[in-house]
């Protein structure tokens, strides 16, 4: 006789121990491992995000503190570079500009006292070196009587102006000298800086 194979699987054959799960229970333990699986990436690309902007922030400071060493390295030079020239323009540019400008400087400040004071006369004190440019502008530009008095104790950017009472003192030797002390207390300074910090 022949035997069949019989292929029902109501019950566990008796040598064979099979782990049968109800599919709800199933679904449970899936959906847990997927919870726990997405819980750690998410932990994990945090992690990663924070290291990434740690790394980028401190990237970010090294730059920017290199970028201002950079800057005051590149103003020091040019500072150094123009001290030379700047030196130059006011120990010899402002001393001839001066003698050039004093003249239509008097001009200038004389008219409107002038004009205000008609009937005074005008007295002129400077240096003898100063007085014919000074002079010969202003018979050019003013018929004013105007006295010219020579004093050579000053210097030949100093001028006093007279109306009677009134008085204008006209110094471009000192605005030179301040301009010059100006010049080089400004290059003077980042040296003070770098030594005391």
């Amino acid at each position: 006789m022949l035997k069949l194979e019989v292929f029902e699987t109501d019950a566990p054959a008796a040598g064979n121990s099979g782990v049968v799960l109800d599919v709800m229970l199933l679904e449970e333990v899936k959906l847990a491992a997927y919870d726990s699986g997405y819980a750690a990436g998410w932990e994990d690309a945090a992690a990663a995000q924070s290291s990434d902007q740690t790394r980028v922030s401190a990237d970010l400071a090294r730059n920017l503190q290199s970028l201002a060493f950079t800057f005051h390295e590149a103003r020091g030079h040019i500072l150094r570079a123009l001290e030379p020239l700047l030196t130059e323009v006011t120990g010899r540019l402002l001393p001839d500009l001066a003698r050039e400008t004093l003249a239509p400087l008097v001009l200038d400040i004389l008219m409107p006292i002038a004009e205000k004071n008609v009937d005074v006369p005008v007295s002129l004190i400077l240096n003898p070196a100063a007085r014919p440019a000074v002079e010969s502008l202003l018979e050019q530009a003013t018929g004013l009587p105007i006295t010219v008095v020579e004093e050579p104790s000053l210097s030949e950017g100093q001028v006093y102006l007279r109306l009677g009472t009134v008085e204008t003192h006209i110094n471009l030797d000192r605005a030179i000298a301040e301009i010059t002390t100006a010049v080089r207390g400004f290059f003077e300074t980042p040296e003070r800086i770098k030594d005391h910090g």
